[in-house]
């Protein structure tokens, strides 16, 4: 049996795991945001000027290795689109800026402070403007979600608990110690880490799909874009349990559930 602090040889120490336990609910209590147009609770502890900060600090590694497009009907565009979603989104001020990178990668993002960029290669997916504007509403929702300072908060939280685990099973023999600590780390990862991040892309979905209704885009274009996205991966990825974001058919689906409120908020703002 083991015994509190000490433990056997081949026990378990359980007062590092107390400890942890009671300063992970202390941070994790005293480090409460709220998200907004969802309403979520949610850990964050860097300010929103440290956040910017390293989100400025990638942007501008980002542009300096990039191609920029400057010019054209393509980069106006994604100026257009930006202006307007971040304009009915809330305000966390933002410094925005809109480029459009010359790249081939289906892909797009907007860090913290504002900083929001478009490759190329997802403009045939978005195939119009209110396919790029579900494309942007969602990244600029990421943002404004704080998402990414949420990600970082829960990654520390794991640390803690990951290192009270490790000292708690230290006189355990290794082939033991290796076999819990990697139980413990397939239950972190399938268990907490992969579904807050299918959360996370689940609420940016939301949070874009009003922003772009609000902007007096036509949200039924959310849905057949991620049909556009499963046709352009061909289907090939991770099941949805072991994969980072929701299956294209789980998307697909919750924006059919969201679509009621999102054509009514356009009917409201924009009379349509």
């Amino acid at each position: 049996m083991a015994r509190m602090g000490g433990g056997i040889r081949g026990g378990i120490k359980l007062l590092p795991v107390v400890l942890a336990a009671l300063y992970m609910g202390y941070f994790y209590l005293t480090n409460q945001e709220t998200v907004p147009l969802t309403g979520r609770k949610q850990l964050v502890d860097m300010s929103r000027e440290q956040e910017a900060a390293l989100g400025l600090q990638s942007y501008r590694q980002v542009m300096r290795q990039s191609r920029v497009i400057r010019d054209g009907q393509a980069a106006q565009l994604v100026q257009s689109i930006g202006r307007k979603i971040s304009a009915v989104a809330e305000d966390p001020g933002f410094e925005w800026e809109y480029n459009l990178i010359a790249d081939e990668q289906v892909n797009a993002f907007c860090l913290p402070g504002g900083k929001v960029a478009v490759y190329s290669g997802i403009l045939p997916v978005a195939k119009n403007a209110d396919g790029l504007a579900a494309i942007m509403g969602h990244e600029i929702a990421h943002a404004i979600a704080r998402h990414g300072a949420e990600r970082m908060a829960q990654q520390k939280l794991m640390q803690i608990g990951t290192m009270a685990a490790g000292v708690a099973v230290s006189d355990m023999d290794d082939r033991a110690r290796m076999a819990v600590m990697g139980a413990l780390g397939m239950g972190a990862q399938y268990g907490v880490l992969l579904p807050f991040s299918r959360e996370h892309e689940s609420e940016a979905d939301y949070m874009g799909l009003i922003y772009l209704a609000r902007a007096c885009f036509d949200p039924t274009e959310a849905p057949r874009l991620w049909e556009r996205m499963g046709a352009a991966s061909g289907g090939r990825g991770p099941a949805e349990f072991a994969s980072t974001h929701p299956s294209n058919e789980t998307r697909i689906r919750q924006f059919q559930e969201w679509m009621p409120e999102a054509l009514r908020v356009r009917r409201e703002k924009c009379g349509q």
